[in-house]
């Protein structure tokens, strides 16, 4: 079973574009990422925000992200 720690959402966003993702469009905190191949992403968290283990499960499971790579 994979764990995955806590994380500040500026951190997991870093991380996101490190991975390739880019921001496409912005509405207020909504983020629209995009990265060729994978379907777009909606990241809605203000950038201090603390995204827990599961969520951040969730956003792996759409992204590729990994617990290494925060």
């Amino acid at each position: 079973m994979i764990v995955w720690p806590s994380a500040k959402a500026r951190r997991v966003l870093a991380a996101l574009a490190k991975l390739g993702w880019q921001v496409k469009r912005q509405t207020g905190s909504h983020k629209t990422l995009a990265r060729p191949g994978w379907p777009d992403v909606v990241f809605a968290f203000h950038d201090g925000d603390e995204i827990g283990p599961r969520m951040l499960a969730r956003l792996a499971k759409h992204t590729g992200l990994s617990p290494t790579d925060l």
